[in-house]
């Protein structure tokens, strides 16, 4: 999968979503997009942004969902107060395990 990596400086006034500062966009071809989705939609997920091209121009953007990025943001604030409340209880160990606890490798 041939994946292009484009600084946040593309624009189309049609669009209402404005990447926040140094955000970078991926590009991928049209027919990428189709035969690797699943995979795109993962890494979406996870926060990425891919803008779909055919014939080198942009036709369509991928982004993450705001509501469930906040969901989980909304998740692991609350974790942190729960261990906040039990600081003294918790070991070094399982706060390293924590720390990873949630990604996709």
């Amino acid at each position: 999968m041939r994946i292009r990596r484009r600084a946040s400086g593309f624009s189309e006034e049609a669009s209402g979503y404005r990447p926040a500062s140094g955000d970078t966009f991926r590009e991928i071809q049209s027919s990428e997009a189709k035969t690797h989705l699943p995979q795109l939609l993962d890494q979406v997920e996870r926060g990425a942004t891919f803008i779909i091209t055919r014939h080198g121009r942009p036709i369509a953007r991928l982004v993450p969902d705001p509501e469930h990025q906040w969901e989980s943001v909304s998740r692991a604030a609350d974790q942190l107060q729960e261990i906040r409340k039990g600081a003294g209880k918790i070991t070094l160990e399982e706060l390293l395990a924590l720390r990873h606890q949630g990604h996709k490798y």
